[in-house]
């Protein structure tokens, strides 16, 4: 288990925070970075941009990479090493509502629902800027996200593959769970889902609109899937259910690779076995159709 103590002194605190993050800023990785805008609905969303040491060919294969719900962009930098070492390029994105990028109306999370689209916003600076291929690594909500965006994008069929830690594959499942885990009666937990879904109950939520959870189910959905996934799960992940990546995996063995971590607690599978986090990316990654691919004549087609 990777841990560190990001600011402070610990000997002389008096409160702190426990979190999965290993890396608090860019520069701690100790790789060339630069920071930039993606201009999103509402104004300009900040990223981080890690560019490959060589510009060859692997270098026009980028990664979008999307931190979970009530974080910040730093718990994504755990995926950027493995990345730099394949020669991609990096791009560590905010969304709506996450503290850096700019809110929405409501200043709600959508649980992904409308976050994809600042992604999107993100892909189409990648492609600008000369992306060939896109893998997308999503972080929990970020996972949803992801999902999302490669189902929805108008540069789907650049996206070659998505790398999902501790993903959300159904959130009726994770919300009931978390429920469950809190102590909340099964009524209270089914108004709960009536109130996320319905215009009337607005005033409950704080919702500008109601969330279609069903658009979100990539379980009864699992049909569309149309992008090899890899999935990094702890079996006792505390916060997201680890059976819906099992389900997703037997819905679609074409497509999910599913790898188990021993890990406690929500997002920690790299901080429980870096090694193991890393090997699992390379050697899906290598499998993948890339360059010189039919897949990289239809992307020029596009």
């Amino acid at each position: 288990m990777v841990e560190r103590v990001d600011s402070g002194q610990l000997g002389r605190a008096t409160a702190g925070i426990w979190s999965g993050y290993v890396y608090s800023e860019p520069h701690q990785l100790g790789l060339p970075y630069r920071n930039v805008e993606i201009a999103v609905e509402g104004g300009l969303a900040p990223a981080w941009r890690f560019d490959p040491p060589e510009a060859d060919d692997a270098a026009r294969t980028w990664a979008i990479h999307i931190h979970g719900m009530g974080g910040r962009r730093a718990g994504t930098l755990r995926g950027i090493p493995v990345v730099h070492r394949l020669g991609l390029t990096s791009l560590v994105v905010s969304f709506r509502n996450d503290g850096d990028g700019p809110p929405s109306s409501d200043g709600r999370y959508r649980l992904g629902e409308t976050e994809w689209r600042d992604v999107e916003a993100a892909i189409n600076y990648a492609v600008t800027e000369g992306a060939a291929r896109i893998l997308i690594f999503g972080w929990s909500l970020g996972a949803a996200i992801a999902l999302r965006a490669a189902a929805l994008s108008a540069h789907a069929p650049r996206i070659v593959g998505m790398v999902l830690d501790a993903p959300v594959f159904d959130w009726r499942m994770t919300l009931r769970a978390n429920a469950k885990a809190a102590g909340f009666p099964r009524p209270l937990v089914r108004l709960g889902l009536i109130a996320l879904q319905s215009k009337a109950l607005g005033w409950v939520t704080g919702l500008a609109e109601p969330i279609d959870l069903s658009a979100m189910d990539w379980l009864a959905r699992s049909a569309e899937l149309n992008q090899p996934i890899l999935v990094l799960h702890g079996k006792n992940d505390d916060t997201t259910p680890f059976v819906g990546s099992e389900r997703a995996a037997a819905l679609r063995p074409d497509l999910v690779r599913l790898v188990e971590f021993g890990s406690e607690g929500h997002s920690l599978e790299w901080n429980f076995d870096q090694g193991k986090w890393e090997r699992s990316v390379e050697d899906w990654f290598a499998g993948l159709p890339l360059a010189g691919t039919s897949h990289d004549r239809e992307v020029k087609q596009s």
